[in-house]
């Protein structure tokens, strides 16, 4: 029903790592799993990541990640999603996000979704809280045994990559090291 529990709040050098760079993986709380639109909710994921303060909008921080991703990476993605059978916009507008049809939005919310053509749907939701933080939530249906195995093999993949793209992001937009009146 939810992403695996193991390591979702563990120490290891990896989880040690994403807190020093604003990226944090958490529980998915009830309220923002009832963001989803999909008809059940087989997978979830949830991400909290740290960034300087900016009045970038939910849609703003998805585009960023997403679409400001290396041109690689990009094609990684779009790659990667098409052969889960995802179905993506295949022209750039404002009714999509590197594909992903945009379900919900208002400032502080953007919910895109993709649904598959193989038993898997998807929804990623971007939300704003406050000026310096942001949460990425991932949800996804399974509607048959071949998706739950294929999503099975990808999902460490999945995590390892919203954990690069979070982490650049966190990285690129974060809070500038406060002078402590040392030399210099």
């Amino acid at each position: 029903m939810s992403g695996s529990s193991s390591g979702d709040r563990g120490t290891t050098p990896e989880h040690e790592a994403d807190e020093v760079l604003g990226v944090r993986k958490v529980a998915t709380p009830p309220a923002v799993r009832a963001r989803s639109t999909l008809t059940r909710v087989d997978y979830e994921d949830t991400f909290l990541v740290r960034t300087a303060p900016s009045d970038r909008t939910a849609e703003q921080w998805a585009r960023t990640m997403l679409e400001g991703a290396p041109t690689t990476r990009r094609h990684m993605l779009t790659a990667g999603w098409t052969a889960l059978g995802l179905r993506l916009a295949l022209t750039r507008s404002e009714a999509s996000v590197l594909g992903w049809t945009v379900r919900q939005r208002t400032p502080d919310v953007l919910l895109l979704g993709a649904d598959g053509r193989l038993g898997l749907s998807g929804e990623l939701l971007f939300e704003r809280l406050g000026d310096d933080r942001l949460r990425f939530a991932t949800f996804v249906r399974l509607d048959n045994p071949v998706a739950r195995r294929t999503w099975a093999a990808v999902e460490p993949r999945h995590v390892e990559v919203v954990r690069d793209l979070l982490t650049r992001i966190a990285c690129a937009h974060r809070r500038p090291l406060e002078h402590t009146g040392g030399p210099g």
